[in-house]
């Protein structure tokens, strides 16, 4: 059996559409189609079925998926190290502060490396990405958390990310020297959205504290919270790599304010039995290498 036909599964199973996949493969839809049509012929079962708009795995396609996870990763494996080669792709899974603020200068470096590797990055809720990784559909995830979540991930810690209360230079916080949470009773918030780690450990804090708070906006990105900020009243609560161009510029203050329950980690998640590729592991060791 060929393995593009294995790959064409994959991408219909990610994308749970024929028509995204074969946009993604360069593909007419019918050649999808057609290459689904002789998996499910090879294997006597029914891969997709329908559901409201769009597509799902019957139970039979879940469990080729897994396979084809590791076939095509095994594939991988084969021609790199034949072949010494250092192309394929990279998978990451990752927030959008992370994205946005982090990753840039590190994706950057890993193609000037290597020319042929193709980067593939997802961005999405925390739990979201872990399953990914659990699942194989990507390399490694990069999230800001407390601590690691699933203990049948394999764990890096990166390093302590600050999290840090934001005015503009004009909002009266800023003339204090020390800030605690008894000074931010009834102060107007803009809160990022509420699956938010970091939002909820704030309401959390406040709430256990008894401090009284208004949230004035609530914003999906840290850059519309950081726009809302310079031109408004409201402070927030943010990762410092979002703020730091920022603070630097004087747009906005860093206000003296710390709280031992509000601290996150740059933590990275790999599956355990995952194939460490040439690209792979060089990316990992830049990550794990980084200072704050």
């Amino acid at each position: 059996m060929d393995l593009i036909y294995l790959h064409t599964f994959r991408e219909v199973a990610l994308r749970q559409s024929f028509t995204r996949a074969a946009e993604e493969l360069g593909y007419a839809q019918s050649s999808v189609t057609t290459q689904i049509q002789k998996l499910e012929k090879a294997y006597n079962v029914q891969l997709f079925e329908r559901f409201g708009k769009g597509l799902r795995l019957t139970s039979a396609g879940e469990e080729l998926f897994r396979y084809t996870v590791q076939m095509l990763d095994l594939y991988q494996q084969s021609k790199e190290k034949l072949g010494k080669q250092s192309g394929g792709t990279l998978s990451i899974g990752t927030t959008d502060s992370l994205a946005a603020y982090f990753l840039p200068p590190y994706l950057q470096d890993i193609r000037e490396r290597y020319e042929r590797l193709s980067i593939r990055m997802q961005t999405g809720r925390e739990a979201h990405i872990l399953k990914q990784v659990k699942e194989g559909e990507l390399d490694l995830g990069l999230i800001l958390d407390e601590e690691p979540s699933d203990p049948s991930l394999a764990w890096q810690a990166v390093r302590d990310e600050p999290l840090v209360l934001l005015a503009s230079p004009e909002h009266p916080l800023c003339r204090m020297k020390e800030i605690g949470l008894e000074h931010l009773a009834d102060t107007e918030w803009i809160m990022p959205e509420e699956s938010c780690n970091y939002r909820i450990m704030l309401e959390k804090a406040l709430k256990q504290s008894g401090t009284p708070y208004h949230i004035g906006l609530e914003l999906g990105n840290p850059e519309a919270i950081k726009r809302c900020l310079m031109n408004g009243s409201g402070i927030s609560l943010l990762p410092k790599m979002a703020a730091d161009d920022e603070i630097g510029r004087g747009e906005l203050v860093c206000l003296p304010f710390t709280h031992p329950g509000l601290r996150l980690t740059l933590l990275l998640a790999m599956h355990p039995k995952k194939w460490i590729s040439i690209p792979l592991r060089e990316f990992v060791e830049r990550i794990r290498n980084v200072t704050v």
